[in-house]
């Protein structure tokens, strides 16, 4: 299996080169040349295999033995994996007979980010060894400088999985003070020496734009050597399929053999790496419906699929409810309860569920190549395929220069359509998220939902209105409701039956806020800065590196 930038080019890579260099030269995502399908007798062979046990078949499906034998990957995956706390790796929970939610936040961090960053962190380390281990005593060893840019989960997750490993430094830059309190404490407090954390004043899109222009700074890129954890790395996207196949026959065992169930995902999603896993394992050939793209009033992919535009501010002044076309209100409560509005650079809203709190969804791109791609194919076409997806590339290189030059693009009917034939959108404000952390807990079984897995749930019962009696949701819940505090202690601050320090937080996080910290205030969103830090430390060896406090 090769991959290819999404934005075209010659370029063929293979899973260690696309792994390692992670974002294009061209600014594209890598993708693989083609989607495999299942083996013959999938749901027989695989019904009662374990997490690692799926991850192994599947990511086998897109790596070569070549590359990483059997033996190899399977250690790589029970390394990854061992650090979790429940057996299941990713349990899925009953609510009631039509609605599941299924747990992400087993990992390290309590974040669903630990189920890709655990695995890629070892990816990293075990190609820089085995590449190392093949060099003469003379020659210098390689190293990775990664960098990475959070909304609050993916850098204590990229940390986690990649402190104290030999070869590689990692820099993360969070949005100073829009991270929550737990978030914030769980990347700041990491003191390994080959861990830096740059607080940027700005927002996550103006952390993520300035990784993106590191990256396409190719000097900069060459000299340091750098790598990527956010979810432009397809490595992440292919370990997040496997826990969508780990549902599906977990809910299937809950259920008669003879019963025929549509099963529908609903995943609270900001930069569409977490729904994208979904749509590939569609694309593989996993039974589902329609996947159901649950956004806060940051909703530039609901406004997508109720329009077909995509653009980084509502011109239309109002929001409305994909494919329902119900007006809601334009501006919801703010996390610190005061009214959220557009932000100065450019139009981001804080809300109660700061890490979807993003202005341009990254993976977004990936799918977009699909629509580009398909939506080539004409009845009687001569065209080859490499020249549709040469066709695509040149497409898609145009709609994300038409993003960044005016903020928008329009798809055309034809590839809205295709989106529209595997996705639905719902927008859900503060207010509802609010409600509906309410509502399940008060609910039997009493469930305890931090702010995202709400917009997802709340969006699963809109959706609903609409579902076929065997329509059966299962909606993703991406952390532990203790990483978001205030908004869950604010939705239950009613209720007398509420604990949070008993009934919510672990034992984990117990003093995590006291701890002592190391961060670097990085005092404007400029890339210059943000290359002074790197360039200060990332030649340093990781085993002896300081990181003092201060700002730059």
């Amino acid at each position: 299996m090769k991959y290819f930038s999404t934005r075209g080019g010659d370029e063929l890579l293979s899973f260690e080169e696309t792994v390692l260099t992670g974002l294009a030269p061209n600014g594209g995502l890598y993708i693989p040349e083609h989607i495999p399908q299942l083996p013959q007798g999938w749901q027989s062979k695989w019904k009662d295999h374990s997490f690692v046990d799926l991850s192994v078949e599947i990511l086998s499906l897109y790596i070569s033995p070549e590359e990483i034998s059997q033996k190899e990957l399977r250690a790589l995956v029970e390394k990854s994996y061992k650090t979790f706390r429940h057996p299941d790796i990713t349990p899925l929970k009953k609510l009631n007979d039509k609605k599941f939610v299924l747990e992400l936040f087993h990992g390290p961090t309590f974040a669903f980010k630990d189920v890709a960053l655990q695995l890629l962190g070892n990816l990293f380390e075990f190609f820089l060894l085995r590449r190392n281990a093949r060099k003469g005593k003379d020659e210098k060893p390689e190293r990775l400088t990664v960098v990475g840019a959070t909304s609050g989960d993916t850098g204590s997750a990229a940390i986690y999985g990649l402190r104290n490993k030999a070869n590689i430094s990692i820099f993360i830059l969070h949005p100073k003070g829009r991270v929550s309190p737990i978030q914030e404490a769980q990347m700041t407090t990491v003191t390994d020496a080959n861990v830096h954390n740059l607080a940027v004043k700005g927002t996550f899109d103006d952390c993520q734009d300035i990784v993106k222009s590191l990256f396409a700074d190719h000097e900069f890129n060459k000299t340091h050597r750098l790598g990527a954890v956010n979810s432009i790395n397809w490595a992440r996207i292919l370990a997040q399929t496997v826990y969508y196949f780990l549902s599906y026959f977990h809910l299937r065992s809950q259920l008669p053999a003879d019963e025929q169930i549509e099963i529908q995902y609903v995943v609270p999603t900001g930069n569409f790496g977490d729904i994208l896993a979904g749509y590939y394992a569609k694309r593989m050939g996993l039974p589902m419906g329609k996947l159901v793209v649950a956004t806060n009033s940051n909703d530039i992919l609901a406004r997508f699929w109720k329009s077909g535009s995509y653009e980084k501010v509502d011109t239309n002044g109002g929001h409305l409810h994909a494919g329902e076309g119900e007006a809601t209100a334009p501006v919801d409560g703010a996390s610190d309860g005061k009214q959220a509005g557009p932000t100065p650079s450019g139009g981001v809203k804080e809300t109660l569920s700061p890490a979807m709190d993003i202005l341009v969804s990254s993976n977004f791109e990936r799918l977009l190549w699909y629509l580009a791609y398909e939506s080539t194919a004409s009845p009687g076409s001569s065209d080859s395929d490499s020249e549709r997806r040469k066709a695509a590339g040149e497409t898609v290189n145009s709609w994300m220069a038409k993003v960044k030059n005016d903020g928008r693009v329009e798809i055309p009917v034809g590839a809205l359509e295709l989106a529209r034939r595997d996705f639905l959108a719902e927008r859900v404000s503060d207010e509802q998220t609010l409600e509906t952390i309410r509502h399940y807990f008060g609910s039997e079984p009493s469930y305890v939902a931090d702010p995202h897995t709400s917009v997802g749930l709340h969006a699963a019962q809109i959706i609903a209105r609409n579902n076929t009696p065997s329509t059966v949701q299962v909606v993703l819940s991406t952390a532990h409701p203790a990483k978001f505090s205030e908004a869950v202690t604010r939705a239950l601050e009613g209720a007398s039956n509420f604990d949070f320090e008993k009934d919510v937080l672990p034992e984990e996080f117990r003093g995590l806020l006291d701890r002592e910290r190391n961060v670097i205030d990085v005092e404007a969103p400029q890339v210059v800065l943000v290359k002074k830090v790197i360039e200060k430390f990332a030649e340093s060896e990781a085993e002896s590196a300081e990181v003092p406090g201060g700002s730059v």
